[in-house]
C-alpha cells in the first residue's frame, strides 16, 4: 500500500471524527493515529526506543 493511499485513510478517519465526534475526538485520534505510528516504527526496527532517551553530549 502506497503511503499516498495510507495518507488519504488517515486524513478520512480524521475527518469523520471530526465530525461526528467533535475537536476532542479529533485530536484523540490523531494522538493515538501518532502512538500507533510510533509503536509501528518500533515493531518493523526502523527506530531506536534508546533515540528517544539518550542524552546530549555536552562537549563541543
Amino acid at each position: 500500500m502506497s503511503m499516498a493511499v495510507v495518507g488519504m485513510i488517515a486524513g478520512m478517519a480524521l475527518g469523520f471524527a471530526g465530525y461526528f465526534g467533535g475537536f476532542g475526538a479529533f485530536l484523540l485520534v490523531a494522538a493515538l493515529g501518532a502512538v500507533g505510528f510510533v509503536v509501528g516504527r518500533l515493531a518493523e526496527g526502523d527506530l531506536d526506543l534508546g533515540d528517544f532517551f539518550r542524552t546530549r553530549d555536552r562537549r563541543r
